[in-house]
């Protein structure tokens, strides 16, 4: 069954809003993140599509990345509880919530006015170039299975 498409004004308001129901004390139900790091993390996506800040995997590691990982990361089924996450999105230090919060709503924000055609066949930092789905599923089960795991 298809994600629902981050693209959609509606869809884009429903996430910022479980966003909006945490707080910097929600408890995660699994998983060691606190809730700034977990808003921190899943802005990591967004810094290496928009802030050119994250070096672009090469050779062997872009190969694997586009032969193994792919398929995980933009394909439809959910990510596993405590599945084990690419070194740019280990949060290892204590992230102030409100900073990373907006930080996270403006990304989402932006994406959502550039609209799904912006993305189509736009090249990604790890996977090559990828579809409007694929751009779309990544973006959504990304921000939705973290949610999920702080119970918003």
């Amino acid at each position: 069954m298809p994600l629902p498409n981050i693209f959609d004004p509606n869809v884009a308001a429903d996430v910022v809003g479980r966003i909006n129901k945490l707080t910097p004390t929600t408890q995660p139900k699994w998983g060691k993140m606190t809730v700034g790091q977990m808003l921190a993390h899943c802005c990591v996506t967004y810094e290496m599509l928009y802030d050119n800040n994250h070096p672009a995997p090469k050779g062997f590691m872009k190969f694997i990345l586009k032969a193994f990982i792919k398929g995980v990361v933009v394909g439809e089924k959910p990510y596993k509880h405590n599945s084990r996450t690419a070194p740019a999105f280990l949060i290892t230090t204590e992230k102030e919530f409100n900073t990373e919060k907006e930080r996270l709503i403006n990304y989402i924000k932006r994406t959502q006015q550039l609209g799904g055609t912006h993305f189509h066949n736009k090249e990604s930092l790890s996977f090559g170039k990828l579809s409007t789905t694929e751009w779309n599923n990544m973006f959504y089960k990304h921000l939705n299975h973290h949610l999920s795991q702080f119970g918003v």
